[in-house]
């Protein structure tokens, strides 16, 4: 591992390009290799096995470039793969949870009334069942799948307000969300909708996501290995993807550069 390779990262589509913003305003100096691997997007309603088999054929192409570390930028990823990546590749593999710590945290003894928002296949897996197992006896936590996010991100309709707004009542309407402390968007796409999020919750509510979890990991990974870019150098970002059409390259900047 050298401190001039660039860091992988990928995700099931373009919502991991939220955590290539949030590891680029906090390591400028390193350079980053992005797969979108929107041809087979969404992940979260496959079986753990496919998914798993796009993981590993992902970082393969990640690992032929070089890479000093990946970055699993999809919660639904690294609930189906990040354990058996790790045991085969001995660099850093970097994963993602929903932040249900921090949200339960927040409450600094006091117990949190918590919605997880996130992937079918995410809140299925036994990983999200065992970060649960965690906090429940203390906090009361409510999981609610939103698949049909990734949906509209995923077709460049983040823009279109009555959509977003429609879906985002369709899921949560059965809420009494004065009765709510804070939502975990426990899947990268979701990040993008945080203004709709805040439009539909009261103001009391918070809305915790992991990236920034995500990325003080990472640096703190390739601080202990001394594989940290040097400060006076400069970084980038190169964006790649599975679905190679003009639309998906046209939103994949649009979204990096929001």
């Amino acid at each position: 591992m050298t401190s001039d390779a660039p860091i992988g990262v990928f995700d099931s589509g373009v919502g991991g390009i939220s955590v290539i913003r949030q590891l680029r305003h906090d390591m400028p100096s390193e350079r980053f290799l992005f797969f979108g691997d929107s041809a087979n997007a969404p992940y979260g309603e496959k079986t753990p096995e496919r998914v798993c088999e796009l993981s590993f054929a992902i970082v393969e192409r990640l690992r032929e470039r070089g890479v000093k570390a990946v970055v699993i930028a999809c919660n639904t990823a690294t609930s189906a793969a990040a354990k058996q990546l790790r045991e085969h590749y001995d660099m850093p593999i970097i994963g993602m949870e929903p932040a249900l710590k921090v949200a339960c945290d927040r409450g600094h003894g006091t117990p949190q009334r918590v919605i997880v928002a996130a992937t079918p296949l995410t809140l299925h897996e036994h990983k999200f069942a065992a970060l649960v197992d965690r906090f429940k006896a203390e906090h009361t936590i409510h999981a609610q799948p939103c698949p049909d996010l990734v949906t509209l991100l995923e077709h460049g309709r983040l823009g279109n307000h009555e959509a977003v707004m429609a879906t985002l009542h369709g899921y949560f309407d059965r809420y009494d969300l004065d009765d709510i402390d804070s939502v975990v968007l426990g899947c990268t796409h979701f990040i993008f909708f945080r203004d709709y999020f805040r439009e539909l919750l009261p103001d009391r509510i918070a809305i915790v996501d992991g990236n920034p979890g995500t990325s003080h990991h990472l640096r703190e990974v390739l601080a202990e290995r001394d594989a940290l870019a040097h400060a006076d150098v400069t970084g980038g970002v190169e964006l790649s993807n599975s679905d190679t059409s003009m639309r998906m390259t046209t939103l994949a900047r649009s979204l990096l550069d929001r």
